[in-house]
């Protein structure tokens, strides 16, 4: 099982901590856009590590078009000598209308399309095919010699999709190399709607489970003391609870028998009271979405409730000495 852990975005902190994170013994490193760009500090890491593969967890897809993308992560593969992974997602509507002024509409079909319209594009660029694709959504007929990377030695990235509900998650079985689960997600949802949406979509490819990556950010809740377990479990119902409050991600929690739970939370999300959403959390929700206990149970935990599901995972366990990470991660990644 591959182990990722991120970095910050303090370009000039980005390549020590990157190089940090390849001696202790990490798989990859992720970055986020969140309030900013997911992309520079990948390139720093790049340029400061040798192994360690480099995965945007997620870039905003629909905020860019797909030359855009095509671009960016042609370079980073090349800069990183084939180790850069394109990690994509959707986000919702009001973001991408309200935030990046860009249009919305069938998510599932239309993120579908963008990956094969990037992959079309990379199909010129590395095997000299004519740039022919017209689409629903994306038209992408024009590439000259002009703008055509030369530096191909290292073909295409990976693509990774980001995916909850089964129409995006068939989608990232039928056009992507890996799926990158949200955190929000229980074991009986990733058993039971997660696995059988990705076989769909591997069936439409004639792809297999071999072809596949499933990636896992785990929540963990541990601590070294009961104040810092506390302090972990205080934070961990939080941001279920913060999830729990998106109405897209209802099926989650019905998964479980809470979907009820949803609409308060969304009720409470939209009156500000976010640190007393937290409350709602019970223990039985908090344990079948985290992994909860010792540094030394955490590795064996996700190894028995996930092992024959996920291929890598990162998980938020900063809060414990940096000897404790290392044997998770040593414990997972000969899993």
């Amino acid at each position: 099982m591959k182990v990722d852990g991120g970095v910050g975005w303090e370009l000039d902190k980005v390549g020590a901590q990157a190089q940090e994170l390849e001696e202790m013994g990490y798989s990859g490193i992720m970055t986020a856009e969140t309030s900013h760009d997911p992309f520079f500090p990948l390139l720093v890491a790049a340029q400061n590590t040798e192994r360690v593969e480099l995965v945007t967890s997620i870039a905003v897809a629909f905020a860019r078009t797909p030359m855009i993308l095509a671009n960016i992560g042609h370079d980073l593969n090349a800069v990183s000598k084939g180790r850069f992974v394109l990690g994509l997602g959707s986000q919702i509507k009001p973001h991408i209308t309200k935030r990046f002024s860009m249009p919305w509409s069938s998510p599932a079909a239309r993120m579908r399309e963008f990956i094969l319209a990037m992959r079309a594009i990379w199909a010129t660029w590395h095997e000299g095919k004519p740039l022919e694709f017209t689409g629903k959504f994306y038209t992408h007929t024009l590439m000259t010699p002009f703008f055509t990377p030369t530096d191909t030695a290292y073909g295409p990235p990976k693509v990774f999709l980001a995916a909850v509900g089964p129409m995006m998650t068939e989608v990232a079985g039928e056009v992507a190399d890996g799926i990158i689960i949200h955190a929000f997600t229980t074991e009986k949802y990733l058993r039971e709607t997660t696995l059988p949406a990705l076989e769909k979509g591997f069936a439409k490819a004639g792809k297999s489970r071999q072809d596949f990556e499933i990636s896992y950010p785990v929540f963990v809740v541990t601590g070294k003391t009961e104040e810092e377990l506390a302090e972990a479990t205080l934070n961990t119902r939080r941001q279920i609870a913060f999830y729990g409050s998106t109405p897209a991600y209802k099926p989650v929690l019905d998964s479980i028998g809470f979907g009820d739970l949803q609409g308060e939370l969304n009720a409470m999300s939209k009156q500000g009271r976010w640190e007393e959403m937290g409350t709602l959390i019970t223990d039985d929700i908090l344990t079948a979405f985290a992994v909860v206990g010792e540094p030394g149970s955490v590795a064996g935990q996700i190894k028995s409730r996930y092992g024959d599901i996920i291929d890598r995972t990162s998980a938020a366990y900063a809060n414990i000495p940096k000897e404790d990470r290392v044997n998770i991660i040593a414990e997972l990644t000969a899993a």
